[in-house]
């Protein structure tokens, strides 16, 4: 069991290859309060100065690597797309529900009390769309599995630095500052965010303390982030 710092949040990560693992990873350098653990199927790109492990297993023992992490948070940024997997869907399946879910259970067998999602906007497990409904029914058996927190992100469009887009996903990603002007009301949840601010709003809110089931769009992910802001520069009042 790794040895416990006081006052650091041990977060493990399951995800780290992709876009907002990567995010997590750099935004967590130079931090003190956080330490990372990355539970991954293989090597995961690490930048200069990363103070984190990686635990390399194939998904079989990811049971034994994430509780060996000796976490306090886990934070899943499991997905894949449509196109990753040739258009099955019981491929993408496998990842983003069945994955999600095992990896959830053994974190939770492991002792680790909260959990924090990245989610889509409009997950619902009643909605037609196949996307939408995989992502709905996940976060719905998660609320089952007994955590004493859970935080679900539901991001709409991803901006950060991909390896690969497509050129309608590329068009989308510069157009997005102009589009997210026109978004107001309940059409909020759909603007654009940074993996940057997400990664930001994981952070924040792996120091939360106070049980329960959450759910964070757009803004709730964005004032999360200034509600630690505001506690680190001693503003915050209870």
């Amino acid at each position: 069991m790794p040895r416990r710092e006081a006052g650091v949040r041990r977060i493990c990560l399951v995800g780290a290859t992709g876009l907002v693992g990567a995010s997590l990873i750099e935004a967590s350098l130079g931090r003190n309060d956080v330490r990372l653990v990355a539970v991954s199927r293989r090597e995961v790109s690490l930048p200069q100065g990363a103070r984190m492990e990686v635990l390399l297993a194939p998904t079989e023992g990811w049971n034994d690597a994430i509780a060996a992490s000796g976490a306090d948070v886990f934070v899943c940024a499991l997905g894949t797309t449509m196109r990753n997997v040739g258009g099955s869907r019981e491929a993408f399946r496998a990842v983003d529900h069945d994955l999600v879910l095992a990896s959830a259970r053994a974190a939770r067998a492991a002792g680790i009390g909260q959990m924090i999602l990245v989610s889509s906007v409009g997950a619902d497990a009643g909605s037609k769309n196949f996307y939408l409904r995989t992502k709905g029914e996940t976060e719905e058996q998660l609320r089952k599995l007994g955590f004493e927190r859970l935080d679900v992100l539901r991001p709409s469009l991803l901006v950060g630095k991909r390896q690969e887009s497509r050129p309608l996903e590329r068009l989308a990603v510069l157009f997005a500052p102009l589009m997210n002007l026109f978004l107001h009301g309940n059409a909020r949840r759909y603007r654009a965010i940074r993996t940057s601010e997400i990664a930001q709003a994981v952070l924040a809110l792996s120091h939360e303390r106070a049980g329960g089931k959450f759910v964070h769009e757009y803004d709730a992910m964005r004032y999360a982030i200034k509600r630690a802001g505001d506690y680190a520069g001693g503003r915050a009042t209870h």
